[in-house]
């Protein structure tokens, strides 16, 4: 009796346990399920909305025809569990026809977009998604995640990487992985900062590198992989986060014209004569080595420093940097290429005519080095 009493004890000890269990789980909030990101897709043209004669035609095609919305419509239902999608067409054309006022106009659909979504993607060319890219990483005020893709191969033929990079693109806007991370680019599962990231082939899918800083990471599937981050995450929240080129601020005039001379063997002084004649009020040299010119182009550029031209010494080599030659009116391009050393002398000119912070923005912005911690 005694040990039928115990099991009978135990059994009801087990009974209450169990009622008790489910009593609590029963009494439990559901869980709240997170809302879904808000992503908006601004189109601009370029290879991925392109239209080939034929579906092996990769190389034959018509950039910028389809329009945005029909790209996001066959994605399929699949992105719209990622996302809540919506569509703006800024434009649709092959990205070297845009010009800089209408770079100007595009970083002010992207800030108002990212007032109403999680996340903002722009479509555009391969050809200079780089500037485009490092454009919007200087103007856009917000630090919600802006990601650039693109196409190598048109939507229209087979094994287009087109809707795969769109996909991706979006995953990664929605993810709010880039918080911070000013602009980012995303082509063939990879993640570039704006920064860094350059065209490196013209026709293979894998086009696109940061040269000797790597990636910030890659999308496989449903894993979104971030292997480092930009330096500007360093002020994440801070008022040093935003750059100083606010458009918004910076009077309604013309941009200031700032030039390319790219120097080689014997090269001589016309080109940068020639913009300066022309009313530069920047030049950037794309240099041998670490900034290297002929001795007719370091005349040219040395008369064009005495008339007010600010010059960047850039190198053509697409990797290492280019210090301060300490030549007053000469500022280092760090590692910058020089497409992308125009853009920031540009809105720096924009700005100032201070020299020496113009020189301070090219050591801080124009750089990716981490601050060390003491």
């Amino acid at each position: 009796m005694a040990q039928l009493a115990r099991r009978s004890g135990v059994s009801i000890v087990l009974v209450a346990l169990a009622l008790g269990t489910s009593a609590s789980l029963a009494g439990a909030a559901e869980p709240i399920p997170r809302p879904t990101p808000k992503v908006a897709v601004i189109g601009t043209g370029g290879t991925i909305a392109g239209v080939s004669k034929t579906k092996v035609s990769f190389d034959d095609y018509q950039a910028g025809k389809l329009p945005v919305s029909r790209l996001v419509h066959d994605l399929g239902p699949g992105v719209n569990r990622i996302a809540d999608v919506t569509t703006q067409q800024f434009g649709n054309k092959d990205s070297n026809d845009y010009t800089i006022p209408e770079y100007r106009r595009l970083t002010a659909v992207v800030d108002h977009a990212l007032k109403f979504n999680d996340g903002v993607v722009v479509t555009t060319g391969t050809d200079t998604m780089e500037e485009f890219a490092y454009w919007l990483d200087l103007t856009v005020r917000s630090d919600k995640p802006v990601v650039l893709t693109g196409a190598m191969r048109p939507w229209t033929v087979i094994g287009s990487d087109a809707p795969a990079n769109l996909y991706n693109a979006i995953h990664l806007a929605a993810s709010g992985r880039t918080t911070c991370f000013g602009t980012v680019v995303m082509l063939n599962d990879q993640i570039h900062a704006a920064r860094e990231v350059r065209k490196s082939d013209t026709l293979r899918l894998n086009a696109f590198s940061s040269g000797s800083s790597g990636d910030l990471g890659v999308i496989d599937q449903n894993h979104i992989r971030v292997n480092r981050a930009p330096a500007r995450v360093e002020q994440c929240g801070k008022p040093g986060w935003k750059t100083p080129f606010n458009l918004d601020r910076i009077a309604r005039r013309p941009l200031p014209k700032v030039d390319i001379a790219y120097s080689y063997q014997g090269a001589g002084p016309q080109a940068i004569k020639a913009f300066a004649d022309a009313g530069a009020a920047g030049i950037v040299t794309a240099g041998t080595g670490a900034g290297g010119l002929s001795p007719a182009m370091t005349e040219a550029r040395d008369d064009a420093v005495k008339n007010g031209v600010v010059m960047v010494s850039a190198s053509r080599t697409g990797s290492g940097a280019v210090y301060d030659p300490g030549v007053r009116g000469v500022i280092g391009a760090q590692d910058l290429t020089p497409q992308k050393a125009r853009l920031l002398l540009l809105l720096s000119l924009a700005t100032t005519h201070n020299e020496h912070r113009i020189q301070t923005w090219f050591h801080t912005f124009g750089t990716g080095e981490f601050t060390a911690r003491r």
